[in-house]
Parts: structure tokens; sequence; C-alpha cells
């Protein structure tokens, strides 16, 4: 069985705004296990990208603009995914994303009428109903380190998904470049044990955002607390 773990970045949440991919990452699994094997481009999206997903993935148009446009890489991409099933983190936003990406050269491609595709938010939300079921969460959950994303990165992000994915079907393999170990083995270990909760208070959050802005004033850019608040908007959305 031949597993394929995919992210994309693009310019954009929206659409249906014009926005376009810049980055796709995948990682592929035989049996369950890591072949080696990855496809990974950034693309030229002849656009810049919103503000807030240029906090995300700090992908600039300068960067970009040397990089190859989708129609340079389609044949390749769909020759790496052929006859993989993909699993994908809210895969409605990237298939939406891919597809329309083919639609604008022209193409007739449809990812779901190539491959099985299974959407691991879906699947996850099914395991933990009520709960958080973002990447960073789930990484958090299962005991995968993520703490290499200080940018959503598509390669990335698709490791870290794949290892999500053997955990959350409680596989017997994992990715070697990331140590993931046994959900249910830490569960039954974990000693359980009650912390004192402190809440800030409004003259505290609001001395904290004082200082933030301070900084990001002398430095003329945002602050890694501020990267790290729009990424956690974003991952809400997927929650």
């Amino acid at each position: 069985m031949r597993q394929i773990a995919l992210d994309t970045e693009t310019t954009g949440m929206d659409i249906n705004a014009g926005n376009r991919v810049v980055e796709i990452g995948c990682i592929e699994l035989s049996q369950r296990q890591p072949t080696g094997r990855s496809f990974h481009c950034y693309l030229n999206p002849d656009r810049d990208s919103e503000p807030g997903a240029l906090l995300v993935h700090g992908l600039t148009r300068e960067f970009l603009s040397l990089k190859p446009r989708f129609g340079e890489i389609a044949d390749e991409f769909l020759d790496f995914i052929d006859g993989a099933e993909l699993l994908i983190h809210n895969a409605a936003f990237d298939v939406g994303f891919l597809d329309r990406e083919f639609s604008l050269l022209g193409r007739a491609e449809r990812l779901a009428a190539r491959n099985p595709i299974t959407d691991t938010l879906k699947l996850a939300r099914e395991r933990h109903p009520g709960q958080r079921n973002s990447l960073d969460a789930l990484c958090r959950r299962y005991q995968v380190d993520n703490s290499a994303r200080s940018f959503h990165g598509a390669l990335l992000d698709a490791r870290l998904l794949a290892d999500v994915y053997l955990a959350i079907t409680a596989g017997q393999g994992s990715l070697s470049f990331e140590p993931v170990t046994d959900a249910l083995q830490l569960r039954a270990e974990r000693i359980h044990v009650s912390l004192p909760r402190r809440v800030a208070t409004a003259q505290e959050i609001a001395a904290h955002q004082a200082r933030v802005s301070a900084i990001e004033a002398r430095s003329g850019k945002p602050s890694l607390w501020q990267l790290w608040a729009v990424a956690a908007e974003r991952e809400a959305v997927l929650s």
C-alpha cells in the first residue's frame, strides 16, 4: 500500500480571491513505512501573498519570483502521486487549490478522480470529538516533535502529518527523521499531577501588548510573538 502525506502553502486562505499555491510538499510511505522519497517545490504565484499568509509561511514574492510556475512541475507532481492514497489535513483546502491550479492551465485533472484521499482532519475529529485537532494539537497529543515548526512549511508539515497519521491509526511505523513514541504507551505511563493555573489580568495583558509593540517599533518587523499568534489563529480555523 503506497500512501503520500501532502501539504501545500498558499498566498492566502480564500481561493475565490485569486490566491495561488506557493509550495507543495509530499512524503511517501509504503506499507506504513517511510521510503525516503519525497517531492518538494516552491512555486512562483505571480502575485503577492496576503499579509496574514506571509506571516505564517514567510515566503516572499521576491523569493518566489525565481521559482518555477505550477505548469512547469505539474506533470512531475502527478507522476509522484500516481496511484497513491493521499493523506491531507483539511483536504478540501489543499485539493481545491491544486485543482484550481490545473484549471488555470486548461487541464481537467481532479485529484479526487485520480487518487483516493484520506482527510486526516476528519479522521482526527472522529477519534477526538470536541477537542482541538489542528496539526500542532495532534503533534502534542501524540508526542510528535514539531519544535522545528516556527514557520509553516509544506514539506515539514507533510513529514509531521505522516507521523501523526501513523500514530492516530495505531501504525507500527514512523518517519526516521522525527521520533514518535507510541501514544497508548504514553497514556499508560503518564503521571497525572495537578498544577496551579494563573490567568493574566487585564493590566498584565495590556503591559505585554505594549512591550511587544515597542519591540516591533524598534525592529521594524513583526515579533516572534505576533508570528506565533497569527499562526495559532490559522490553526484554530482548522481545529
